[in-house]
């Protein structure tokens, strides 16, 4: 299923053509894959991803998530997807939200999403690679991967095996986490994968009263370390109760559009 002309780094690709062990399936053309990561659990990477997502999708764009988070997942309850994936005797096909955007996830596979999945690293691994190679994805303009944490098995697999185009790192401004992101930092450099920035979650709480901005961590410490490493604040977001729903933000929505919308029309940017 091998096929440089149809793979998404095909024009920034420094890999070696004969060597090379992506796979693609000639039934999809994924234009963009975008990686959304962080190395740190509970920083709202998954909630990064499905905004970044529904905003794409606001902006004409046909989208998919393939969520690696294979032990962890997400996605589909941030959605709000009831529906289970189905197949055919080739492909996988990945369910819609009502959005449009194409997901799959290991929780559309289970009968019942509490479940644990109690599978070693390669059997992960090779689920994860099964989500590439056999799901239908069709005809995409991007392609949201969204990480699991840490820079093991899964994480290894995903930058081997797909082809990203741009890695998005998601940090809150605190030391602990900072240096953990910077380990995932460091593992994309040295898979040559591009990052592209980092969103920092959780920033501060905006006062319902006044509007000031309340700080809850050192947040400049952490972009001055980030500015060392050569790597871009996209932008902040603030901790608020509705953000993990999108379509809740009620009259915060105006606001939290400005905020959001740059990161990722700069994420666009940096990625043509």
């Amino acid at each position: 299923m091998s096929n440089c002309s149809t793979c998404p780094s095909n024009s920034s690709c420094s890999k070696d053509k004969g060597t090379c062990t992506v796979q693609i399936n000639p039934n999809n053309k994924i234009k963009k894959v975008i990686a959304v990561m962080s190395g740190k659990g509970g920083v709202g990477k998954s909630t990064v991803s499905v905004l970044l997502a529904k905003k794409l999708n606001e902006l004409g764009f046909d989208v998919g998530i393939l969520d690696a988070d294979v032990t962890g997942p997400s996605v589909p309850r941030l959605l709000d997807i009831k529906e289970k994936a189905r197949g055919t005797e080739e492909f996988i096909l990945p369910v819609e939200s009502k959005e449009g955007i194409k997901v799959m996830s290991v929780n559309l596979l289970m009968e019942d999403e509490n479940q644990p999945v109690l599978w070693r690293g390669p059997v992960v691994s090779g689920v994860i690679n099964q989500f590439w190679t056999d799901v239908l994805w069709e005809e995409l303009d991007y392609l949201i991967i969204d990480m699991p944490p840490g820079t093991s098995d899964v994480a290894l697999t995903v930058m081997q095996s797909i082809p990203i185009n741009g890695v998005v790192m998601v940090s809150i401004p605190q030391d602990l986490v900072t240096m953990i992101v910077a380990k995932a930092i460091n593992m994309a450099r040295k898979m040559d994968v591009e990052v592209l920035g980092v969103i920092q979650n959780m920033s501060y709480i905006s006062c319902p009263d006044c509007g000031k901005k309340i700080r809850l961590f050192n947040s400049e410490k952490a972009e001055e370390e980030y500015r060392e490493m050569g790597i871009d604040i996209l932008g902040e977001l603030p901790m608020t109760q509705t953000l993990n729903n999108y379509d809740d933000l009620t009259h915060d929505r105006i606001e939290f559009d400005k905020i959001f919308t740059p990161i990722v029309l700069d994420i666009m940017k940096k990625l043509d």
